[in-house]
């Protein structure tokens, strides 16, 4: 057998280190994200104070929400375009494109957020996971593109620290 030869973490490296390296693989999950935003702000529109007020929503914050869900859609996807290989070489604009995924992710948690205590007022945590996916979903892709930007940032970091520390 060839665990007998080999210990089962040098087996297990080996696995991992022949894996191959997609780093788009965020737009698998940004792309569908932020067309569902997008999606959902413009099916708010024309903008009617009515609407929002017939859910308990003040006129203000329903504005907010309407275009919010345009904007951090827009921001998610334009942030993205910063992410691929040859924009994320440039520093300026790799740093732009990492702050507004992440304000973008910030804006889809806070709107989500709202909507689940305003609107949806589930009776629990567990309810809610178990019965409302969608917005469950939206609200863990808001708040995982929150805390984690781009990678590229990330990355390009990790290279220059790498880099310099070589250098001493």
């Amino acid at each position: 057998m060839i665990t007998q030869r080999f210990p089962l973490n040098v087996t297990v490296k080996r696995y991992w280190q022949q894996i191959p390296d997609f780093s788009l693989s965020h737009i698998l999950l940004r792309v569908p994200l932020a067309l569902l935003f997008i999606n959902q702000g413009l099916n708010k529109l024309p903008f009617d104070p009515s609407t929002g007020t017939g859910m308990g929503i003040p006129a203000l914050v329903w504005w907010f929400v309407c275009y919010g869900e345009i904007a951090a859609g827009i921001g998610l996807l334009v942030g993205g375009i910063a992410a691929l290989p040859k924009l994320a070489d440039l520093a300026p604009i790799a740093v732009a494109g990492d702050l507004l995924t992440r304000f973008s992710g910030i804006v889809m948690c806070c709107i989500t957020t709202g909507i689940i205590w305003t609107v949806i007022k589930p009776e629990s945590l567990l309810t809610f996971i178990a019965t409302d996916y969608l917005h469950f979903s939206l609200w863990t892709g808001g708040l995982y593109f929150a805390l984690r930007g781009n990678w590229v940032v990330a990355s390009m970091n990790k290279q220059v620290s790498t880099s310099s520390s070589s250098a001493r």
